[in-house]
């Protein structure tokens, strides 16, 4: 099992075909690694992808797993990002259970944390909201008290900064 270490955010992108995500996920499951977070999607150009690969451990092994994704022959680039020369961002849609009296509360949350409504029934609003994992943790921490019915993470997807 590796040993747990830092959080890394590993971008890698591939060529966009089938099965180059299965190739990627067996290379990280064969050596024991949990990926934390798997975003994928197409770049700016439709013939490739970007995959933002999330998982913790030490240096020397990440290192190892980078060099090993840039073998694979779907790979075009693969960098680490890290710190404030990359931005990150997570994704979630809560569902919360929100009865008419309690709405107004719910707004003052959402507009707190520069989230959105995206959806209102009779008993719930959705709610989706973008940020860093603190902001998100933070926000899922005070809209519990509500009860929160359902929630979908996108996972973390992350760009370097500047040119």
């Amino acid at each position: 099992m590796p040993e747990i270490g830092k959080r890394h955010i590993i971008s890698a992108v591939v060529e966009n075909q089938p099965g180059v995500l299965a190739r990627v996920a067996s290379l990280f499951s064969a050596r024991g690694f949990n990926i934390e977070s798997l975003n994928v999607g197409e770049t700016e150009n439709p013939l490739w992808s970007r995959m933002t690969i999330s998982l913790s451990g030490d240096d020397r092994i990440i290192e190892q797993i980078r060099k090993q994704l840039e073998k694979l022959v779907d790979t075009i680039k693969v960098s680490e990002l890290a710190g404030s020369a990359c931005l990150e961002r997570d994704l979630a849609l809560i569902k919360l259970k929100a009865p008419p009296n309690r709405r107004g509360e719910v707004r003052d949350l959402v507009d707190i944390f520069r989230a959105r409504i995206a959806d209102v029934t009779e008993r719930h609003m959705t709610v989706e909201i973008s940020g860093d994992e603190e902001k998100l943790q933070a926000f899922i921490r005070l809209a519990a008290p509500f009860g929160i019915a359902e929630m979908a993470r996108a996972g973390r997807i992350a760009i370097k900064r500047g040119d």
